[in-house]
């Protein structure tokens, strides 16, 4: 072995020795069809915990200034199915009012919407003043699973991607604050999530046989979500992608960025101090007998 291989062959074996033992991010597919960098290790739970506790105080505090400054926003939440978009949603607002923060998941359009406008039965939904709105999936369902499916034809899809960017630049011009969130789920995860759904009867209503459909489709919903974004990534109203192949990661990242795209001050109320509880002996209580008692199983 010449000199110069011997030296290759040092420098190889010592490169692998460097990191031999150590934890590499890990490689896989992403909806775009691209290896990228994954995180090697799931987040720990009690550091997820003490930060979702922390998140979620900041939450309160953005929605009391959007009450404040009545501001109208609107989230969107879009990606595959088992994508994680219903567990960020259920965490954003889990404790939040809910008189200020709505959550709108739509069901299939009735015959009488389908002869609407196609943004017509969005827009009944819209916030008004100190509202936020979160779309769990919204009139991107023309672009995804519309024309994947063949829900519409190409004369309504091609018409949705003109007519969108104007619709939401319209939406930005009336004061409204649109942030659209897709969530990136590799196919190797979104396989595990299906057959973890199977296997727990209180996840298996998430399965649907249109979600088992598109799990066959994963290339032609790749196709359209990139077209997707070709069209409606806008300056006014761009697209951010949220890595979900990790759960606890992709919803700490998404609502830690939703915080700072909104600047918003603390106007937490003070206390309350309540005061002692004034006594009145008039009143007589009916006979317990008269009332019906829930049976105490437990």
């Amino acid at each position: 072995m010449s000199k110069d291989k011997k030296e290759k062959k040092h420098k190889k074996d010592k490169d692998e020795n460097k990191h031999k033992g150590k934890k590499h991010a890990v490689l896989s597919l992403d909806d775009h069809y691209e290896l990228v960098e994954s995180h090697p290790e799931k987040i720990d739970k009690k550091f997820y915990e003490k930060e979702i506790e922390r998140l979620h105080i900041e939450l309160n505090k953005l929605l009391e200034w959007i009450k404040f400054k009545k501001l109208k926003v609107v989230l969107i939440f879009e990606g595959r199915d088992a994508a994680g978009k219903g567990g960020v949603i259920k965490t954003i607002s889990e404790r939040l009012n809910p008189r200020s923060c709505r959550i709108v998941a739509l069901g299939v359009p009735t015959e009488k919407e389908k002869t609407q406008w196609y943004f017509q039965r969005y827009v009944a939904h819209l916030p008004a003043a100190g509202e936020m709105v979160l779309f769990d999936r919204s009139w991107y369902n023309r672009a995804g699973v519309e024309k994947v499916m063949g829900f519409c034809n190409e004369e309504e899809y091609l018409e949705f991607l003109r007519s969108c960017p104007e619709y939401e630049r319209m939406l930005v011009r009336s004061d409204i604050i649109l942030i659209k969130y897709w969530f990136s789920v590799s196919d190797i995860e979104q396989e595990r999530r299906f057959h973890e759904r199977i296997e727990d009867p209180t996840k298996r209503w998430k399965l649907s046989p249109m979600d088992v459909e598109s799990r066959n489709r994963w290339v032609e919903y790749s196709k359209a979500k990139d077209e997707m974004f070709a069209h409606t990534d806008i300056k006014q109203a761009p697209w951010w992608v949220v890595r979900a192949d990790d759960k606890r990661r992709a919803r700490l990242n998404c609502i830690s960025h939703l915080l700072s795209l909104i600047p918003y001050e603390d106007l937490t109320p003070p206390p309350i101090k309540l005061e002692p509880r004034r006594e009145d002996n008039s009143y007589i209580r009916p006979p317990i007998t008269d009332q019906n008692f829930v049976p105490e199983v437990y």
